[in-house]
């Protein structure tokens, strides 16, 4: 392929990148606010979703080392296996809260902003990484890689900050679960 044919190729999929990065968010903030009546809370889920959480870093890790030693197979299965891994924690979280009510961070004084910080931060990232995930992993497969090399410059650390915070909010609030 061109470099003509691979923008065409690519364009193809910005409206689902647009729809999807907009879909998303709104999506889980709805189903956020919803609670499922007569369901027994999943209680069982956070510990789960927030290894899976820490799995997707040592993942996007492995993923950069082996796209590094130009193990290119590796580096797109790895990459793949991100993106499954933060749909099946997104499914996870989403039912989680739909089953639960929020669990209220205990701690006090300069720990109590930290936790706040980074839970912030995490929360507004994952929302900026969607668009970010989507149009790298559409230069991937679009075989644009000179595109794909520059936007995972910016997608890569951002993904990584989201998937290590998302572990330390859990092991910050997890002793203030019922």
């Amino acid at each position: 392929m061109n470099e003509q044919e691979k923008l065409e190729a690519e364009k193809k999929y910005n409206k689902w990148i647009v729809v999807l990065s907009i879909a998303i968010p709104i999506v889980v903030a709805i189903l956020f606010g919803v609670k499922i009546p007569n369901v027994e809370p999943l209680s069982f889920l956070p510990p789960i979703y927030a290894t899976i959480n820490g799995f997707t870093a040592v993942i996007l890790v492995c993923a950069f080392l082996a796209i590094k030693k130009k193990n290119v197979v590796l580096h797109e299965n790895l990459m793949t296996t991100a993106v499954l891994c933060s749909a099946v924690f997104l499914v996870l979280y989403v039912a989680y809260h739909m089953t639960s009510d929020s669990t209220k961070f205990g701690g006090e004084g300069i720990v109590k902003y930290v936790y706040y910080f980074i839970l912030i931060t995490h929360i507004l990232l994952s929302i900026i990484i969607i668009p970010f995930v989507l149009i790298t992993f559409v230069r991937a497969i679009t075989e644009n890689f000179e595109r794909h090399k520059k936007i995972a410059r910016i997608t890569f650390p951002l993904w990584l900050y989201v998937a290590v915070t998302g572990v330390i909010v859990y092991l910050m609030i997890s002793p203030y679960y019922i």
